[in-house]
């Protein structure tokens, strides 16, 4: 009997940094696993800084290119780049056994909607965002939006009453990263043009906003995109992305956890990109060391010096820092008791699927809103609340959060909270679950 993929082949298109290239890599291995060859054109230099994963079902394939051109020019870059490609790419395969049917882009390259159909192929747009994002994005795009933004709360449907505080930062400041911000809106377009709209969530988690974008729009859960290994086991050996931008410290990260306690660790990670002030930095550390807590705190190579000299020996007291570390184990790991973090969406699923409270510090985009939910309406977690300036959150707010988390009872609701949340992805992405019939769904039109 032939698997429900049979003789289908998908191109996936990721958007060439790391918080969009792994899921969209993990949903390609979700589809390999029911008989999809699938083809990802990653550009060059991203190809030889990420060991990804290359297997018989998933080709990964490197395009050559010059150097990148000046801000704000690289995105009109890697559309010409990769629309050429991605033809050539295309017109090979077309007389093999497993010819293209469709083009799964990342939702921010828009552009792919057009290519897809003048190739002959479905477009489906992947958001490496919440469902709950997009909808605040489609409607508050300022193309179409009259919703004032006067200081007060922002009602939408579906959602959560608002404030601020918890949009994502292109809403209000459109006009700092204007590049950026456009990039953002023009999300909204997949709405429209593409044929199918595929969200890096599940039901459960966005139940409301998923139900009322489903009355206007076919969309497709099939997330939380974490390695099977950590969820429902079903894909052998899926154990990691298969790309990381930075060398970890595997095995000293590892060591050091195996002998605290259960339970006893922070674990601090702001992701690839984020990058604090040194004020915040300072702030960050006197926190940690105030906490009297355990802590392992990832600080890339670029930010050590925004550390204090004079503070380092106080932080190795209770604490271990690394450039980077494999997040996935650290999250699994006994010693952790909670994760304090920027939010960004694939972290807060990666805490989500493996039952770890929370602490957010959100820095901008989308990572406002993820906290929104993360402490108000999925209850998996706390966040630290900044000065009424809104720049520097103080030491002591960053020493009382952890302790709110750790030591406190409230720390064992979140904690009951983040395992139920556990369960519910689990049950979306094994067989049967709604993340799964979604998958399934898609093959089977193909």
């Amino acid at each position: 009997m032939e698997e429900i993929g049979s003789k289908s082949h998908v191109v996936v298109l990721p958007f060439p940094i790391q918080g969009h290239i792994n899921p969209m890599v993990q949903f390609s291995k979700r589809l390999a696993s029911k008989g999809v060859k699938v083809t990802i054109p990653i550009i060059e230099s991203v190809c030889k800084s990420m060991p990804i994963m290359d297997s018989a079902s998933i080709k990964i394939e490197s395009i050559p290119h010059d150097e990148f051109p000046p801000d704000p020019d690289l995105l009109e870059w890697l559309r010409v780049l990769m629309s050429n490609n991605l033809t050539q790419i295309v017109e090979k395969l077309s007389d093999s056994e497993y010819p293209v049917k469709v083009l799964l882009f990342d939702s921010t390259t828009t552009w792919a909607i057009d290519l897809a159909h003048q190739l002959g192929l479905k477009g489906a747009a992947f958001f490496t965002q919440s469902c709950s994002l997009s909808a605040i994005y489609y409607h508050m795009d300022p193309e179409k939006s009259k919703i004032p933004l006067d200081g007060s709360d922002v009602s939408l449907p579906s959602l959560p009453l608002l404030e601020k505080d918890d949009l994502p930062s292109f809403v209000y400041e459109s006009d700092v990263y204007p590049s950026l911000a456009r990039l953002a809106f023009s999300q909204n377009i997949n709405f429209e043009g593409a044929d199918w709209l595929f969200f890096n969530t599940f039901d459960a988690l966005e139940m409301e906003v998923i139900d009322w974008l489903r009355t206007r729009y076919t969309i497709k859960t099939i997330g939380p995109t974490v390695p099977s290994m950590y969820l429902d086991k079903r894909l052998k050996d899926d154990k990691e992305y298969g790309s990381s931008l930075f060398k970890p410290n595997s095995e000293t990260c590892m060591k050091w956890l195996d002998s605290r306690e259960i339970g006893s660790v922070v674990y601090v990670s702001f992701g690839s990109l984020a990058s604090l002030g040194e004020k915040q930095m300072e702030e960050l550390a006197w926190g940690l060391i105030m906490s009297n807590n355990y802590f392992l705190w990832v600080v890339r190579a670029a930010e050590e010096n925004k550390i204090p000299v004079e503070l380092m020996s106080k932080l190795s007291e209770k604490g271990l820092i690394v450039n980077w570390c494999p997040q996935l184990d650290v999250l699994a790991h006994r010693a952790i008791g909670c994760f304090f973090t920027h939010c960004g969406w694939n972290s807060t699923l990666e805490a989500l699927s493996l039952g770890v409270p929370m602490i957010g510090m959100p820095q901008w985009t989308d990572q406002p809103t993820n906290a929104k939910f993360i402490s108000d309406v999925w209850q998996t977690g706390v966040r630290v609340k900044a000065r009424e300036n809104g720049v520097i959150i103080t030491r002591k707010e960053i020493a009382s959060s952890i302790r709110e988390v750790m030591e406190e009872e409230k720390g064992v609701m979140l904690k009951e909270n983040a395992i139920k949340w556990k369960k519910l992805a689990k049950e979306a992405v094994d067989e049967g679950g709604s993340s799964d019939k979604n998958i399934e769904e898609f093959l089977s039109n193909l």
